[in-house]
C-alpha cells in the first residue's frame, strides 16, 4: 500500500482533502428555518451540536455567504427541524440556492411567537440565539433550547459519504 501525503494550504489541510475526511464522518440531517421580519428563511445543515444541558445549549453553523445568514443572524429565535428518514427531498430543497424553500411542494406551520416549522419532521427544538461566533467563513450560532417536539414513529435522516441515508 501506498501512502501519498495530503496536500496542505497555508492555513492546514487543503478543502479538497478536510471534506474527503467529513463525507466519512455520519451526520443527522437538520433544517434551520427562521423569520426575522422579511419572511421564513432556512437551510439545510448536519452541523448541529448539543453542547450543555444545564442550561440546554446547542450550536450549528452556517457559511457567511449563505443566503440565510442575513436572516439568521438578526433573528431572536430560530427552530431546528429534524429531518426523518424519509425526508431527503426535504433536504435536498432546503440545500438548494436561489429558490423559494417554503413555496409549494414544502408544507410548513408557524410556531404562536411566529417561527416557521417545518411539517412531517421527526422533531424540532426552538432556540433563542445567545451568541453568534466568528470561525473562518462560517459563522457558529450558540444557542438555548426553549421548546421542543418529538414524533417517536419516525428515524432520522443521515448524510454520509456524500448521500442520504435512514438507519
Amino acid at each position: 500500500m501506498t501512502f501519498t501525503a495530503p496536500a496542505y494550504s497555508a492555513t492546514g489541510i487543503a478543502p479538497q482533502r478536510f471534506r474527503q475526511v467529513f463525507r466519512r464522518y455520519p451526520a443527522g440531517v437538520v433544517a434551520v428555518t427562521a423569520d426575522s421580519g422579511g419572511g421564513p428563511v432556512g437551510f439545510t445543515a448536519t452541523s448541529l451540536t448539543s453542547l450543555s444541558l444545564d442550561p440546554p445549549l446547542v450550536s450549528f453553523g452556517i457559511a457567511e455567504t449563505a443566503s440565510s445568514w442575513p436572516h439568521i443572524e438578526r433573528a431572536a429565535t430560530v427552530v431546528i427541524n429534524f429531518l426523518g428518514a424519509q425526508q431527503e427531498l426535504l433536504a435536498r430543497r432546503f440545500a438548494t440556492s436561489g429558490i423559494d424553500r417554503f413555496a409549494a411542494p414544502t408544507e410548513w406551520h408557524r410556531l404562536p411567537d411566529g417561527e416557521p416549522v417545518l411539517e412531517g419532521v421527526a422533531g424540532w427544538i426552538k432556540v433563542a440565539v445567545e451568541q453568534i461566533v466568528p470561525a473562518g467563513d462560517h459563522r457558529i450560532v450558540v444557542a438555548r433550547v426553549e421548546d421542543s417536539w418529538l414524533d417517536d414513529t419516525r428515524g432520522p435522516l443521515l448524510f454520509h459519504d456524500g448521500d442520504y441515508h435512514s438507519v
